[in-house]
């Protein structure tokens, strides 16, 4: 029997959409059906064996319709897998250690009991929306600093950890 995905995101410029569209892909990849939804439109989780939520990083806070998925949902995820990740550095740190996660984070991760999370360097360009991301790039620290083969390695090892799973039953 094929497992279904949910991959929610809560995005402002749309880095945090395309990390969780890039996990689908590599779920979808391993066999499993993935729908990538944005955190505020999904309002049942029922149909979903697994579910990875993302957020972007603003000023040390995860997205709002992610912290609000997570506290939404939270008795209909509780038995079921389920990954969190985050996105935002805007530099290559999230690529070269580990980054624990924004208090927003933590609190979604242990009220889901999740099996874990990761930040992933985030992207910031021209024409992003709000006065501080503008400010940001007037500065010049813009730029896209995703590490798109490791976060399709950390995908991977959802699939694999779900498989492990299956295994054990």
């Amino acid at each position: 029997m094929t497992r279904t995905a949910l991959v929610a995101y809560g995005t402002k410029n749309g880095s945090t959409a395309e990390i969780a569209d890039h996990i689908a892909t590599v779920l979808r990849g391993i066999g499993l059906d993935a729908d990538v939804r944005p955190a505020a439109e999904v309002s049942d989780v029922g149909p979903y064996d697994v579910v990875v939520l993302g957020g972007a990083l603003y000023m040390g806070r995860w997205h709002r319709d992610a912290r609000r998925f997570a506290r939404r949902h939270c008795r209909a995820l509780a038995d079921r897998p389920v990954w969190l990740f985050s996105s935002g550095p805007l530099d290559p740190s999230a690529s070269e250690r580990d980054i624990p996660p924004v208090p927003g984070a933590r609190r979604a991760e242990q009220r889901l009991g999740a099996e874990g999370h990761v930040t992933f360097g985030g992207r910031l360009e021209a024409g992003a929306r709000g006065r501080i991301a503008r400010a940001i790039l007037k500065q010049g620290r813009g730029g896209d600093f995703r590490d798109f083969d490791r976060i399709a390695a950390w995908a991977t090892g959802i699939a694999a950890g779900l498989a492990a799973e299956a295994e054990r039953r």
